[in-house]
Formats: structure tokens, sequence, C-alpha cells
């Protein structure tokens, strides 16, 4: 047997072992990634609140609240901690921008730094817009100097 099909069949073999949650980097367990509500409803709705305007840094995509990441559910304990020593809302979205940068707010503020994150999408659309644009104007002006240019189906399939 060739050398590199025992390989591929030994890779093919051990591709379910090394994706399964036993072996593989998504392992968690739901104690793991369980936070205490806290005992106050009304801290709890707070906490809530702050988890929904905070970005998981892990997933991008998600806020806190939505993803179960280790690091969103350490944040999410975080929160907590701070709510019942008495920590305003600010205070434990500045503490977490000081800490992870202004990507960590779902909405962040309009700033020289993050100047990119709001414009950054209309740019793009934009610079893709005058691409295609001044493709089509080339094109058009090409045949509109040697109209023998234009493809004609008859004579190609002849």
């Amino acid at each position: 047997m060739n050398w590199r099909v025992g390989f591929l069949a030994l890779a093919l073999l051990a591709a379910p072992l090394l994706t399964s949650p036993v072996f593989g980097a998504e392992a968690s367990n739901e104690e793991g990634t369980y936070v205490e509500p806290l005992k106050n409803p009304v801290l709890e709705a707070r906490a809530k609140a702050l988890q929904k305007e905070l970005r998981c840094l892990v997933c991008q995509g998600q806020s806190i609240d939505e993803s179960n990441a280790a690091l969103a559910t350490d944040l999410k304990r975080l929160i907590r901690q701070q709510i019942e020593s008495g920590k305003s809302d600010d205070d434990i979205k500045g503490f977490l921008v000081a800490r992870y940068g202004a990507f960590v707010l779902m909405k962040p503020p309009v700033r020289q730094d993050t100047f990119f994150l709001w414009f950054g999408p209309a740019l793009l659309v934009l610079v893709g817009a005058g691409v295609v644009g001044v493709t089509v104007m080339r094109s058009r002006r090409r045949l509109a100097a040697d109209p023998g240019q234009e493809f004609d189906l008859e004579t190609q399939n002849h």
C-alpha cells in the first residue's frame, strides 16, 4: 500500500476524534459557562443590558450576552462583580474599554481610532462602485471606437 494512501486513511479516521468536544477547542460544559444571576432582579437586568452592549472578542459578531465563549463567560462574571461592588454602567464600560479597546463596545463612539469601523464599509462600497464604473466606461469607449470588436455569436458558432 502506498504510504500516501495510508496517511490519508489515518487522517480521515483521526479527524472525527480531533474535532470532538473531548479534544477540540470548543469543549465546554454547561457548568463552565454558567453565570449565577444576581439576587437582586434590578441589578440582574442591569447586568443583562450591559452584556448586550458589549462585544464578544472571540465571536466578534455577537454580544457577550449571546456568546458561550469562555472569555464572554468571564466578562459576564466580571460585570456582576463590579455591579455588586457599586460601580456604574459607565465605570464598567470604561474599565472594559481601557482593557480591550473601543472594539469591545457593540456601538463604539465615532472617534479617530474608530473611524474605519464606522465608515470603512461605505468607503469600500464606493471604491467598488468606482472600479465597476471605470471598467464599464472603458469598455463602452473601446466598443464605440472599434464597432467590429463586438462579439457575434453567429459568426463564432460556424
